[in-house]
């Protein structure tokens, strides 16, 4: 098992049931810290490589992933890898669609859908999940 991410530093979300999972904007330096050993990019475009594993999601800015089924298999596998790996997820500013996914992996967490919004943007950005078709993405997560 990978060692974890740290739960205190910046953009690292605790789920409810203990997993950590650190959301990221690509616009912005790469923390301190350990590199994260998985990552899923919610990016409208290829993103750059990566010495870590990683998968690509297209998903345009302020918009929702355009192979939902897809979506929901990586965001599946991201959220059973954070037992033993260090998961981020990231899109270009961290708060959109970075939000929305940490909040459909809430649901996965067992939050409830309605309320997974709202907890991303306690423990996370108080603007996480921007758009109103964002918030009904997560609400019809399951």
């Amino acid at each position: 098992m990978t060692e974890p991410w740290n739960p205190t530093a910046p953009g690292v979300l605790t789920l409810p049931s203990g997993r950590l999972v650190r959301g990221r904007g690509l616009r912005h330096p790469l923390p301190e810290g350990p590199a994260p050993t998985y990552a899923v990019y919610l990016l409208g475009s290829r993103p750059p490589e990566t010495a870590w594993e990683s998968s690509w999601l297209p998903w345009p800015d302020f918009r929702l992933p355009t192979d939902r089924a897809r979506a929901s298999e990586l965001l599946r596998d991201a959220w059973s890898r954070t037992l033993t790996d260090r998961v981020e997820l990231a899109c270009g500013g961290g708060r959109g669609r970075t939000g929305t996914a940490l909040a459909c992996l809430a649901v996965l967490d067992g939050i409830p859908p309605g309320e997974a919004v709202a907890y991303v943007r306690e423990h996370y950005d108080r603007r996480a999940v921007e758009t109103p078709w964002q918030r009904r993405y997560v609400r019809r997560f399951a």
